[in-house]
């Protein structure tokens, strides 16, 4: 794992406490284990880096435990089989149905009367809100396909699309109950929309846009309302990049004073469940 003659190094490391173990490799010569050394830095990231979203985020088996926590009893409606799909190692135990279940329970028992969705893409997501909340609106934004062409909107972005390709899906569905918004989200004034029952943050991923559009969202939120982030998953925050970055944005959050309390994450999925006060 560490190269010729690291591999008593290694064991010794994996069984200490973390602040001994950082003790430790601090002292070591990055010439001699250069291995070591970059596991310093990855431990560094994952220890320090995080260490409020670790102190904060409470792991749940299931969404059954998050309705549980909450009182909720509505089964939400999950018909869209692009959550069933399976496309590489980052779907495997059925990521995108936990995500998919997430999701669509919280909007199912929350009912909001207003939801705002930052990152339409080909709006799989908006619909899935607006389905589970027939009653409400969804204000879904994304960045103008021209904007981003010219690099705007930040590095994070899972694609830049056609402008008839963004939220393609929900309009094939015929859902009305959704409002299409073109924005980068960093000059968007968040006062086009109403108050706000829950939003959703998955549009660039990079760590200053995760703190911008979860400021503009709660400056909307009404009291005891919803905010989720996907792409949230500290387990995984040292393997992906954009993880690292959204899961360092809701840290920095957290350290301002702007997000307080727990933030639930389900296992096996990418969201980060939070409650206002």
């Amino acid at each position: 794992m560490f190269g010729v003659g690291g591999q008593h190094e290694s064991y010794l490391l994996s069984h200490m406490e973390p602040q001994s173990r950082m003790s430790l490799i601090s002292r070591i010569n990055p010439m001699w284990y250069p291995d070591i050394w970059e596991l310093r830095i990855r431990r560094r990231l994952q220890l320090l880096g995080l260490r409020r979203v670790r102190q904060t985020v409470i792991e749940l088996n299931s969404v059954a435990e998050l309705s549980k926590l909450f009182g909720w009893t509505a089964r939400p409606t999950l018909d869209d089989p692009e959550i069933h799909q399976f496309d590489s190692v980052r779907d495997v135990n059925e990521r995108r149905l936990r995500d998919a279940e997430v999701l669509a329970t919280v909007v199912a028992n929350v009912q909001p009367a207003a939801a705002l969705d930052i990152g339409t893409s080909t709006g799989h997501s908006a619909a899935m809100i607006a389905i589970n909340a027939p009653n409400g609106t969804v204000y879904t934004i994304n960045i103008p396909p021209e904007a981003a062409d010219k690099g705007e909107g930040g590095n994070f972005i899972t694609h830049s699309l056609d402008r008839q390709v963004i939220g393609s899906y929900y309009r094939e569905r015929g859902l009305r109950n959704i409002v299409q918004i073109y924005a980068d989200t960093a000059k968007w004034d968040p006062r086009t929309v109403p108050p706000l029952d829950l939003a959703l943050i998955d549009g660039c991923h990079d760590t200053n846009y995760v703190v911008n559009d979860t400021r503009k969202a709660l400056s909307r939120l009404r009291r005891g309302g919803f905010v989720l982030w996907h792409d949230f998953s500290p387990d995984h925050a040292e393997r992906y990049d954009w993880i690292h970055a959204v899961c360092l944005g809701v840290e920095r959050l957290l350290r301002s004073g702007l997000v307080r309390g727990e933030i639930y994450h389900v296992r096996d999925s990418w969201f980060g469940v939070y409650r206002a006060p």
